[in-house]
């Protein structure tokens, strides 16, 4: 598997967690954070990938993108496109893409909580959803993203057989996001123990998984 020599790359201090306010749809907002990461109505893939073709795989929260630029790497036929809510993560990416000369991926500044209207229906091969923020308190609840709104519109963008991929090291969200699942009804849920079945390509929260051993849970969601 090919991968980066991320010493090249030295990571800038970014705070885990950003404004609240960007996780929820900028229509529910009175007051627009000036933080707040634009929308996006269209997109010109010209302008963002060298074979200026559409992505088939979609990283949402791809945070600093390892998981991204590695399988941007190893499968040099696809293109891959991230979404993350914290802007530095997506120049530090955009850096590491300039530096590493590869075309196939990139990283966009956008809260998902807007939707995927940029995506044409039955696009994608692949929507990956990995290590979410758990949201513990009851309160902070309405700040995840993993909504049957967003389920409903990744359902909308997967092609038919299109696989949604999550993952968690946190039982209270995986319960949440397979209930989600659940009441949408559109996806056939495997639950994957066996490492061939999933990604070579990690993130870094599913290496510091493996090298604690912290239990965590993958799913593979298939669209009906």
């Amino acid at each position: 598997m090919r991968t980066i020599d991320w010493r090249k790359y030295p990571q800038p201090r970014i705070r885990h967690h950003t404004n609240p306010q960007v996780y929820l749809p900028r229509a529910q907002l009175r007051v627009v954070p000036p933080n707040y990461p634009p929308l996006i109505e269209q997109l010109d893939w010209g302008a963002i990938f060298a074979n200026a073709r559409a992505p088939s795989v979609l990283d949402i929260g791809c945070g600093m993108g390892r998981f991204l630029l590695e399988y941007a790497l190893n499968h040099p036929a696809e293109n891959i496109l991230g979404l993350e809510v914290r802007k530095p993560a997506v120049e530090w990416i955009a850096g590491v893409i300039a530096g590493e000369g590869i075309g196939n991926a990139a990283a966009l500044w956008y809260s998902v909580a807007n939707g995927l209207g940029f995506l044409q229906s039955n696009s994608l091969r692949a929507v990956t959803y990995f290590f979410p923020d758990p949201w513990f308190k009851k309160r902070h609840a309405k700040r995840r993203a993993f909504t049957l709104t967003l389920v409903q519109e990744i359902w909308r963008v997967l092609e038919q057989g299109g696989g949604l991929y999550l993952m968690t090291d946190v039982p209270a969200v995986d319960e949440y996001q397979r209930e989600i699942l659940r009441q949408h009804g559109g996806f056939s849920i495997e639950e994957i123990a066996s490492d061939d079945q999933w990604f070579c390509e990690q993130t870094d929260h599913e290496r510091f998984c493996r090298s604690k051993g912290i239990p965590y849970v993958r799913l593979r969601c298939i669209k009906r």
